[in-house]
This record gives C-alpha cells, structure tokens and sequence, in this order.
C-alpha cells in the first residue's frame, strides 16, 4: 500500500495526543471518544496526560513525531527530555498506566527546567509505534514510517538545541514490538545510534509464554536466545 500520502512531522497544535494507537488510528475527534464499557479509567488518564504534556510543548515545542495519513493519527514516536524523564515523579512514562509505570499526577505541577538551563541536552525515547497490534492497519508497517520519524527526530532535535537522542531497545523480536512499542537494536543502528549500554530487562526474568516465545522467535531469526532478556540503551550524538 503506498506511503506517499503520509505526513510525518512534530506534534504541535491545539490536538494533545494523550493515548496511544493501541486500539488504532486516533484524530481530533477521536482521541476523547471511548467505550462506557472499558475497564480503562479514560477520564482520569486525560486529566493527567493533556496538561503535562501541554506544558512539555510549551517548554520544549514537541512531545512527540507523528505520522498522519490525512485526520488520522497512524503513527507516533514519544520523546522527553532526560532532565524530565528522570524526575522522581515521572515514573515510566507510560500514558496508559498509573504511577509509577505512568507518570505521577503531580508531575505538571513541577517546575521544568528551560532548554538552555539544561546541563545535559539529552532526548528519551519512551515508544515508537506505527499502526498498532490489534487493529488491521499493521499494513502500514514495514513501509519506511518510523524510519522517516526518527530522522525527522533527529533533524528537529538538532535544530532546537539538543545534543543527544537516546532510545531503549531489545532484541528485534516481532512479539516485543507489538507489546511494548519498541523497535529492535538493529533498526536503531541502520539509523546511526550505537549502544550505549546493555542492562537486563527486569520484566523478562521471569519464565512463562511470554519468554518461551520470544526464545522461539530468536531462534527462527538465527539469535542468541540468551540476548532476548537484554535492554539495550541506544544513542546517537547530535553535535
């Protein structure tokens, strides 16, 4: 299915894009409709989500590259300043989840640091998506969007100030990309980030399907099925 029609650029604008594409596309008139009958406390997500990340974009101009295909949101690459990824109340980062897999409540009412008050001008990766798990639009994948987000990152990083981009990855497992929305190490090193230090996922410790799949996957694809637990911090300088 061709591509060409599809914009990629910085989040901007009034639309706050609070949830993510789990369930699909998203749009203006989407992002604030959902089922009565979701066990998601959608409400209280949005409360928290739309001014934190208002703030991040007043700040900082942009929280997220994403990808349009007219209305509709079908890709998005979520990003955030280190200063702030690594605050007490910032917790995982998670728009979907409560504190700490998400951020805290209270974490907009923080005072954020400007750009030029920033010793270390680092960017974070928190979830790079492109259509999404349980929605037909995984046609989208495999067609060259998120390469073009993260150079369209990269181009708007330089161009703001900052200096560093880094971005979590595992190994390129098909089954981790559905469920945690981060793309493989070897994507990240086609695009010019090296790792920058390999830790050991603690949530892959613990045998069960989840693992026995992923060492079936790295198997079938020639990998070291010991790697499957690694966590790799990838990261490309800017300067």
């Amino acid at each position: 299915m061709p591509t060409d029609n599809i914009v990629v650029a910085a989040m901007t604008g009034p639309f706050v894009l609070w949830r993510c594409l789990h369930s699909g596309p998203l749009s203006a008139d989407s992002i604030d409709r959902w089922s009565p009958d979701s066990s998601m406390p959608w409400q209280e997500l949005r409360d928290r989500n739309v001014p934190l990340l208002t703030k991040l974009a007043e700040m900082y101009g942009a929280y997220a590259i994403v990808a349009r295909d007219g209305d509709q949101i079908v890709g998005q690459l979520r990003f955030y300043p280190e200063a702030i990824a690594s605050m007490a109340q910032a917790g995982q980062w998670c728009l979907q989840q409560a504190f700490p897999a998400g951020p805290a409540p209270q974490l907009a009412e923080r005072r954020f640091p400007a750009l030029a008050e920033i010793e270390d001008k680092t960017l974070t990766v928190h979830c790079l998506m492109v259509g999404s798990p349980s929605s037909p639009d995984k046609h989208l994948r495999h067609r060259g969007i998120a390469t073009r987000m993260v150079r369209e990152l990269i181009r708007w990083a330089a161009q703001q100030g900052w200096t560093s981009i880094e971005a979590p990855a595992y190994e390129d497992l098909p089954i981790l990309y559905d469920i945690t929305g981060v793309a493989g190490k070897r994507f990240w090193e086609k695009l010019g980030f090296q790792i920058a230090h390999t830790g050991t996922e603690p949530g892959f410790l613990q045998e069960g399907e989840l693992l026995r799949a992923m060492r079936e996957q790295a198997i079938a694809q020639g990998l070291d099925q010991e790697c499957v637990m690694n966590l790799y911090t990838m990261q490309i300088n800017l300067t």
